[in-house]
């Protein structure tokens, strides 16, 4: 009988993974995922990008590279971001990632023991949650509010309990909520975290979607004491396809996740880090983004509306000002799970809110994606959604 290590009895199928399985089916309308649009995707001129780099430089791009990624790459992200996201920084303080997704596991490693105590918001992306799992953390939420953070409830906890070692984030259009933290919230954090000393991890692979309202500064920009590792991703503005995200963080930290990487996988993918740069290089990538931003903020509306319009008064739900999702809470006797398999009768998938919180309960509740559907689809979906609630109801 095989033997595994203990970790494996904390890491779970992910509940979004299971259900895109079903949702492949084209007759079942998909509010599951947390895909970006394919047809935005800018497929001509990515293949523009691929073919120079390989008449250019395609024995560079087919070799080996360094373990921190391609060092043009990483000096266009530096630049992006102080554009962007106001955070001064430099190719030094940057290692690309395969996506996000192997950040997080990497700051799982770097940081968690078994028994460690891992902050974060409640509810929380799932995949943070997966990836620490595999290093056999407690977890301990904090109450949130349509602002995010509550931000004394951060403090009483770190006041109060030991062993935290790290504290993850996502301060923009939060997955799965849909919130967004105002600059008052950020900068409490900021204190917060300086006072106590904590490392936190600031993931914003949706920062850039930003359709209503201004942009707001980067945890990462206050950071006087290295205590932020700032994530980031192409996968929502340019193609999840490439697997190609960046971790910036201090230097010391910066060392340990090189020893990490290259363990692990040596380095990111050389071809993919060349072609993104030179289509950074051939292409203005805001123009691309400002091309992706109305279709977002059109799709949101029309979901947003046709729940307005068809889900019961007890039915209560976010309405974001960016990326990818929204998030409906329902009297706690219904149990979404129960839901969801009603819903995909009914031909219509989401996910259940339960795999949110690290901790459990919450059943009550359910994420909702709006960035992939069709205008006609999307509200055919919300409607049978909404029947379905409201039979839950009676």
């Amino acid at each position: 009988m095989l033997k595994f290590a203990d970790r494996m009895d904390g890491m779970k199928v992910s509940d979004i993974r299971e259900l895109l399985k079903l949702t492949a089916r084209p007759e079942i309308i998909s509010f599951a995922g947390g895909l970006p649009a394919p047809e935005l995707f800018p497929v001509e001129d990515i293949k523009a990008a691929f073919d120079k780099v390989m008449e250019e430089q395609g024995r560079v791009a087919l070799q080996y590279g360094q373990t921190e990624g391609w060092l043009r790459l990483r000096e266009q992200i530096a630049e992006r971001m102080a554009k962007i996201n106001s955070i001064r920084t430099d190719p030094e303080h940057l290692i690309l990632t395969a996506g996000s997704q192997q950040g997080l596991d990497f700051c799982g490693k770097l940081f968690l023991n078994p028994g460690d105590v891992v902050i974060l918001e409640s509810p929380s992306y799932l995949g943070a949650i997966n990836a620490f799992n595999a290093y056999q953390p407690n977890f301990v939420e904090v109450p949130t509010d349509e602002n995010g953070m509550i931000m004394k409830e951060l403090d009483r906890i770190l006041a109060t309990t030991e062993n935290v070692k790290l504290i993850y984030v996502i301060p923009d259009f939060q997955n799965p909520s849909g919130r967004t933290w105002p600059l008052e919230r950020r900068r409490q954090f900021m204190e917060i975290i300086n006072k106590y000393e904590i490392p936190a991890i600031e993931d914003n692979p949706y920062g850039d979607l930003r359709f209503k309202g201004e942009f707001l500064p980067a945890l990462k920009s206050m950071d006087e004491k290295g205590l932020i590792m700032y994530f980031g991703t192409f996968s929502k503005i340019l193609s999840p396809g490439f697997r190609l995200g960046w971790i910036c963080a201090n230097l010391e930290i910066m060392e340990k996740l090189n020893l990490i990487a290259q363990a692990a996988v040596l380095q990111t993918s050389t071809v993919n880090a060349m072609v993104i740069s030179q289509y950074l290089d051939m292409f203005n990538i805001d123009e691309h983004v400002a091309r992706i931003l109305p279709v977002y903020k059109h799709r949101c509306e029309l979901m947003i509306n046709t729940m307005k319009e068809t889900f019961p008064p007890e039915a209560k739900f976010t309405d974001p000002d960016g990326g990818l999702f929204t998030w409906v809470e329902l009297p706690e006797y219904v149990n979404t799970r129960d839901l969801a398999a009603k819903a995909l009768e009914k031909g219509v998938a989401f996910v259940p809110g339960s795999g949110f919180y690290p901790n459990g309960g919450n059943n009550h509740c359910m994420r909702l994606n709006y960035s992939n559907s069709t205008d006609e689809r999307l509200v055919e979906g919300v409607k049978r959604l909404a029947e379905v609630i409201k039979e839950a109801l009676k």
